[in-house]
């Protein structure tokens, strides 16, 4: 295998990334060449702009921890950042103070902003910034994309009862970072979604591909909105390559995110086999060949191949870059051959 595209969302994704070319690097993945390519199509449904910057959550995700530049603590932002300027802009009482942006990451959105103001399309100003990131350690083999160049935002319907309908509608970083996901989900909407179109690049990663991976992140908002797009799932059930997803969900809960309310939101069984029957068998319509659950959810394996999805039960947790491989390295010999 020459070339792998992955549907990623932020943490989850990108640290299975980080894991998969951790693999290649070892020579651990079966089939895939040393010097194998790698493209991300990165979700970009959880953009948002605030104080006037353009902030990618995702793709700034992937891009910083595969370019070593990442907070290892919390997952997120740059290492060694500081506050100063959340905490100025909080002192002048500037809203929003719930959701921060860290000195050095500001530096980021202001780039992108400014190209963004100047004309340029989303995957145009990523491919300038993963030239500081991405190209000085992995030079062309890794490629990231943005799912569309078009504005797509995630809003969620939570209630309120001071409301006169009884809710309001929220963007989607306010119902993960303000209210933590703690509030019932009503409604999920995706704007901009049904009219967008797949980035530069989007689709023939996936017809050009040798194998496709639906990695651990959100089915609902991350993975999910990347399928919503047009194209994009049809992209998957005809590209030759074949296509396979590691659950998100491990012993019938979300390792980490929100996955199980927004789950729940959507009407989808919170379990290893629902997600992997949401994404569906491409022999049905769907979009997957292979589907990885954790060992603990192993009873559910029949139930899935029963559906026309090929399975197996192996250990899901991402410890370190060895385990990650290891996920990766089973993904492949699931659906090779």
């Amino acid at each position: 295998m020459k070339k792998l595209t992955v549907l990623s969302g932020g943490m989850g994704g990108a640290r299975f990334l980080r894991g998969l070319l951790h693999g290649i690097t070892a020579g651990t993945l079966p089939g895939v060449d040393a010097d194998a390519e790698v493209t991300v199509v990165a979700n970009t449904a959880d953009d948002w702009w605030i104080h006037g910057l353009k902030v990618c959550p995702d793709l700034d995700t992937v891009m910083y921890t595969l370019g070593d530049g990442i907070d290892p603590g919390r997952g997120w932002g740059r290492r060694d950042e500081t506050w100063s300027a959340k905490e100025e802009l909080a002192a002048y009482g500037v809203e929003p103070t719930w959701f921060g942006l860290g000195d050095r990451d500001i530096a980021t959105h202001l780039v992108r902003t400014q190209l963004i103001d100047a004309g340029y399309a989303l995957s145009q100003v990523t491919d300038a910034l993963c030239k500081r990131w991405l190209e000085p350690v992995w030079g062309d083999r890794v490629r990231l994309l943005p799912m569309t160049d078009e504005r797509v935002e995630t809003h969620v319907a939570v209630a309120d009862p001071a409301s006169p309908s009884g809710r309001r509608v929220v963007h989607f970083q306010e119902y993960w970072v303000r209210l933590r996901a703690e509030v019932a989900a009503e409604t999920i909407v995706v704007v901009g979604l049904d009219d967008s179109s797949p980035g530069p690049g989007v689709l023939d990663a996936i017809a050009g591909a040798d194998l496709v991976v639906l990695p651990p992140s959100n089915p609902v908002v991350s993975v999910g909105t990347i399928l919503g797009v047009p194209g994009v799932r049809d992209a998957l059930r005809t590209t030759a390559a074949p296509v396979v997803g590691l659950s998100p969900i491990v012993g019938g809960s979300h390792v980490r995110g929100m996955a199980e309310q927004l789950l729940a939101t959507i009407g989808v069984e919170v379990s290893a086999a629902g997600v992997g029957r949401h994404y569906g068998a491409r022999s049905a319509g769907g979009v997957l060949d292979g589907w990885l659950v954790d060992e603990r959810d192993a009873g559910e394996v029949a139930a899935l191949e029963e559906a026309g999805i090929r399975c197996a039960a192996v250990p899901l947790m991402m410890t370190d870059h060895d385990a990650t491989a290891a996920m990766a390295a089973a993904a492949i010999e699931l659906v090779a051959g």
